[in-house]
């Protein structure tokens, strides 16, 4: 789970439990989301990466490095 790309679909901010669908198992499945360093706010749509993934489903999510940004369209 560490490592994999998701896309934001419920507001992740300080104190709050966002949502983030992660490509796993075959599909996709929806997580609820936390910013890692506990500062970050992250937008639905955002794509983000998960840094920590905390059983049954909860993640840890940073900002995309720039170079695992690419062009959607």
């Amino acid at each position: 789970m560490t490592g994999k790309v998701g896309r934001v679909s419920g507001l992740i901010g300080p104190g709050t439990v966002g949502e983030v669908m992660v490509p796993f198992h075959g599909g996709t499945n929806a997580f609820h989301a936390h910013p890692y360093d506990k500062t970050s706010s992250f937008p639905v749509g955002e794509r983000v990466l998960v840094m920590y993934f905390e059983p049954p489903n909860t993640v840890y999510v940073d900002p995309l490095p720039e170079f695992l940004k690419h062009d959607d369209g």
